[in-house]
C-alpha cells in the first residue's frame, strides 16, 4: 500500500469513528401491570377470597351445600384439566377414583356411626361379621390416607401398563372408560360389602358433630374451598415448573421428547397418579358434604359430564376446568329443576359447541379477548 493510500484509509476510519450512530427508535413495550405477571394465582386468590367471605353470608345451607358439591367436582375437574388439557390424556374415567375416595371416607363415617357394631346394611344384607377389608376404616387417619393412596396406588398400576405401551389417544380414553364400568358392576355385586346399589348413606356424625348441622356444613364447605385453592396453586406452580414444561412438550409432540431422551411414560404417569390423587381428595370431602356415595355417581355417566364440563370452561387452563365444573353444576341444577326433561339435550349441544365454535372454552374465549385489548393498548399507545 501506497503512503497516499495509507492516509486515505487512516481519514476514512477517523471520519467512521466521528460519524453519529443512527439507532432506529422501536416503541418500548408497554410494562405489564403486577396483577398480570402474577397471572392466575393472583386472580384465583382474589376469587377465593370472596367466594369463603361472601357466600356463607348471603347463601341459606341448603345452597351453599350444592356450592360446596360443586367445588368437590371442581376439584375433580381440576385434575382433569392437569391430565387432559396439559398432558394431552383424555380420562373418561375420573369417577372410579372420586368412588375410591369416597367409599374409603364412607366406610369410616359407617363405623363410627354402628359404634362397633355392624353397619346398618350389612344387618340387611345378612353380614354377620365385620369384613376384614372395613375393619382397618375405623380409623380416620387411615380412611383419609387411602382416599388417597388407593386412587395414586391404582392410577400409578394402570398408567405404567399402559404407557409403557405407548398407548394413548382413544385406546387410553377408552380403557379409562371400560374401567369405571367394571368398577360400577363390582359395587353393584358387592350388596354385603358395598351397599350395593344404594352404596354407603345415612351419615349422623362426622369427628364429633352432627353432619346435617348448619354449622357442619358451613365448616365442611370452608374446608372444601380451602383444599381447592391449595390444590390449584400447586397444580399452577406444577406448570409453570420444569416438570410442566415437559409435559406440555409431552403432549404437542410426545415422539419428539422421546428423541431427546426423556421417559415420557414416566412423566405421564406421575401427573395421572396426581390427577387421580385429586379425584379421591374429592370424593372424600363430597361424601359428608352430600351424604351419599353410590355407584351411580362414579360411573361413565358421571365422568363424561366432568370432561364435558372441562372442556366447555376451558381445558388448557386450570382456572377454565374449575370454572367450568362450577358453572356445569349450577346449570345442572337450575335446569334440572326448571327442564328436567331438556337438560341432557342442552348438555350435548353445548358440548357439541364448545367443541366446534370455541375449543379452548370459556377461558380461552376470554384470553382471546385480552390479548386483543392489550393489542389495541400497545398501538394506540405507540401511535401516540
Amino acid at each position: 500500500m501506497t503512503a497516499r493510500g495509507a492516509d486515505v484509509t487512516a481519514e476514512g476510519a477517523d471520519m467512521a469513528a466521528t460519524a453519529p450512530v443512527v439507532v432506529r427508535q422501536t416503541p418500548p413495550e408497554p410494562a405489564r401491570p403486577r396483577w398480570s405477571r402474577l397471572g392466575g394465582p393472583a386472580a384465583f386468590t382474589a376469587t377465593a377470597v370472596l367466594v369463603l367471605v361472601v357466600a356463607p353470608l348471603l347463601l341459606e345451607p341448603f345452597r351453599l351445600g350444592l356450592l360446596a358439591k360443586y367445588l368437590c367436582y371442581a376439584i375433580v375437574a381440576l385434575g382433569i384439566g392437569l391430565a387432559w388439557g396439559q398432558g394431552g390424556m383424555l380420562t373418561l374415567g375420573q369417577g372410579v377414583f372420586f368412588g375410591l375416595g369416597g367409599y374409603a371416607m364412607g366406610m369410616y363415617l359407617k363405623l363410627h356411626d354402628a359404634g362397633g357394631d355392624l353397619p346398618d346394611f350389612m344387618v340387611w344384607s345378612g353380614v354377620e361379621k365385620l369384613p376384614a377389608l372395613w375393619a382397618p376404616f375405623g380409623n380416620p387417619v387411615f380412611a383419609l390416607a387411602m382416599a388417597v393412596v388407593v386412587p395414586v396406588l391404582v392410577a400409578l398400576a394402570l398408567g405404567t401398563l399402559v404407557f409403557r405401551q405407548r398407548v394413548r389417544g382413544a385406546y387410553f380414553a377408552i380403557l379409562t372408560q371400560a374401567l369405571a364400568a367394571a368398577l360400577v358392576i363390582l359395587l353393584v355385586g358387592q350388596q354385603g360389602l358395598t351397599g350395593g346399589t344404594n352404596g354407603l348413606t345415612n351419615f349422623f356424625d362426622i369427628f364429633g358433630n352432627d353432619v346435617a348441622a348448619d354449622t357442619t356444613q358451613r365448616g365442611l364447605y370452608l374446608t372444601v374451598a380451602i383444599v381447592l385453592g391449595v390444590l390449584y396453586l400447586g397444580a399452577w406452580q406444577l406448570v409453570r415448573s420444569r416438570f410442566g414444561r415437559l409435559l406440555l412438550a409431552i403432549r404437542d409432540g410426545e415422539d419428539r421428547v422421546r428423541f431427546l431422551g426423556y421417559d415420557p411414560a414416566t412423566v405421564k404417569t406421575v401427573t395421572f397418579a396426581m390427577s387421580a390423587g385429586m379425584a379421591g381428595i374429592a370424593g372424600a370431602l363430597f361424601v359428608p358434604v352430600v351424604g351419599i356415595i353410590s355407584p351411580a355417581l362414579l360411573g361413565v355417566v358421571p365422568s363424561l359430564e366432568l370432561v364435558v364440563a372441562v372442556a366447555v370452561g376451558g381445558r388448557y387452563a386450570l382456572a377454565g376446568a374449575v370454572l367450568g365444573a362450577v358453572v356445569m353444576g349450577y346449570a345442572r341444577t337450575y335446569f334440572s329443576e326448571e327442564l328436567p326433561d331438556a337438560w341432557l339435550y342442552l348438555q350435548g349441544a353445548l358440548f357439541i359447541l364448545v367443541m366446534t365454535l370455541a375449543p379452548k372454552g370459556v377461558a380461552g374465549l376470554a384470553s382471546g379477548v385480552a390479548a386483543g385489548l392489550r393489542g389495541r393498548l400497545a398501538r394506540g399507545r405507540a401511535a401516540a
